[in-house]
């Protein structure tokens, strides 16, 4: 395994570590990990370093929906053009062309389920390509990138036996 998949690989489980930490984890030099982050990130193998945040833990008020779209695809362009319509949107945390009943999957964060419902209906379904939405709300998020976001509550009942 090559080291910008040993780099990829840790950072994408925790996008924290530094040039440092990862080069001692990977047993490569500071200076040859440093460059190839670079490398990555001028290549946009590496797009960004988000953050993974449990927003119920939070007192902001989010809604996650995710919105399967039927589309007409463009001549020449397929589903690219749409895709990116659709992905300009503020609210609009990915956009995935998929395979089954439906071409893309559309997932939205939004204030309520009145604001999703208003993008819905004022946004992506005006647009000319869409040809109908199914919209799904998120109710409970129990893992997101890879890492669970609740934790296991042990059994707090006294053990009685006869």
């Amino acid at each position: 395994m090559g080291l910008d998949t040993r780099i990829l690989e840790s950072l994408d489980k925790n996008a924290k570590l530094t040039a440092a930490e990862l080069a001692v984890m990977l047993g490569e030099s500071e200076a040859a990990v440093t460059a190839e982050i670079r490398r990555m990130e001028e290549e946009l193998i590496i797009c960004g370093y988000p953050t993974l945040i449990d927003w119920d833990k939070t007192e902001k008020h989010c809604v996650t929906a995710m919105i399967e779209v039927k589309v007409t695809p463009q001549r020449g362009k397929g589903f690219d053009e749409i895709a990116e319509r659709i992905y300009q949107f503020e609210e609009v945390e990915a956009v995935y062309l998929m395979s089954g009943g439906f071409d893309l999957c559309v997932m939205l964060k939004g204030t309520s389920l009145k604001s999703v419902a208003e993008f819905v209906s004022g946004k992506l379904a005006p647009m000319e390509s869409v040809l109908s939405t199914a919209t799904h709300f998120v109710l409970k998020k129990y893992k997101e990138h890879g890492l669970p976001l609740v934790t296991r509550t042990e059994d707090e009942r006294m053990l009685i036996t006869p």
